[in-house]
């Protein structure tokens, strides 16, 4: 059971796995089924924030995640491979042109965690609003002096009126395994594991 990502990355996964081999097509039929078997394999569809949490309590195998996430969460799993995939940025970003904030800032974010180790390395400590969506919003409205979030474009950012003042860490795409099915399934999964490390090389 390999749990993936619904959303923009699904399209290049698709595609790293036909490089690679394994056919997976029928992750991209237009169906609202959430398990699908295709290429030998079993895919659940999953909100992007709950495929490790399938993975470390083995509801899946195997899985596919931003290390945003992972870095976020900290689930107890295996990384056993950078994907390559989904790269981006996570950013401290702020209204164009306006000074840092001073004394104690006020950060909204879907990233507390990261967000609280970036500033603290610094000897900051942030009051940390959490959002979930359109944490643009919250420099605009008032409800935060900056944003620590994913950008990949910087289009959004700038469509509202938002600059990036700093990256925190670039953020790419991992496969994710889960403890006792990496040894369990220890030779299944070296194996496509290799397969896509091949891929990787192929594509340069």
């Amino acid at each position: 059971m390999v749990a993936v990502p619904k959303g923009r990355i699904l399209k290049p996964l698709v595609a790293l796995f036909a490089r690679a081999g394994i056919d997976s097509a029928g992750l991209l039929s237009d169906d609202r089924s959430l398990v699908r078997d295709t290429g030998g394999l079993r895919f659940l569809l999953l909100k992007p924030d709950d495929v490790p949490t399938y993975v470390e309590y083995g509801a899946a195998d195997l899985g596919v995640c931003g290390r945003d996430v992972l870095d976020e969460r900290e689930p107890d799993v295996y990384r056993p491979l950078d994907l390559g995939i989904g790269v981006c940025r996570l950013v401290v970003a702020g209204p164009v042109g306006a000074p840092p904030p001073g004394g104690r800032p006020r950060v909204a974010t879907k990233y507390p965690r990261s967000a609280a180790a970036h500033f603290g390395a610094r000897g900051v400590q942030p009051e940390i609003v959490y959002v979930q969506g359109s944490v643009e919003l919250a420099p605009v409205t008032g409800l935060a002096d900056v944003i620590v979030d994913i950008v990949e474009t910087g289009t959004t950012l700038a469509e509202n009126g938002l600059a990036i003042v700093e990256t925190v860490k670039p953020v790419s795409t991992a496969l994710i395994a889960n403890r006792v099915s990496y040894k369990y399934y220890a030779a299944e999964v070296r194996a496509l594991v290799r397969r896509l490390e091949g891929a990787l090389a192929a594509a340069g």
